[in-house]
């Protein structure tokens, strides 16, 4: 059973996306399986960074602040902990997706990408 809550009641609901009222709680449950989704995200990025980064170098990744770092190792690092960091993000984000789908019976997000 559905409950009516009136826009003026919950402006921030009115506010969601547009779609019928399904989508709309379907979107605000998904909520907190998207935050877990995203710290479980960062914590796998971090650690899969640091054993990558291992097999490429003996010492710690160069960090921006550090003045004896090379511009060249410096820029791979980044930019492997960057693709590393948005891969993972998009697995836990799909996977989780994919979870939720699994146990309600319905897709937290679009279908298919927009057509251009």
């Amino acid at each position: 059973m559905w409950v009516r809550i009136p826009p003026r009641a919950s402006p921030w609901l009115a506010r969601l996306p547009t779609g019928n009222k399904h989508t709309r709680v379907t979107k605000l449950l998904f909520i907190p399986f998207s935050i877990v989704g995203g710290l479980l995200a960062g914590f796998l990025g971090k650690k899969v960074f640091e054993q990558v980064w291992g097999l490429i170098d003996d010492e710690e990744p160069p960090e921006a602040e550090h003045r004896l770092a090379s511009w060249s190792k410096l820029i791979a690092a980044t930019a492997l902990e960057g693709a590393i960091f948005r891969a993972t993000r998009a697995a836990v984000d799909h996977g989780s997706r994919r979870a939720f789908a699994s146990v309600t019976g319905t897709w937290p997000g679009e279908e298919a990408p927009e057509p251009e």
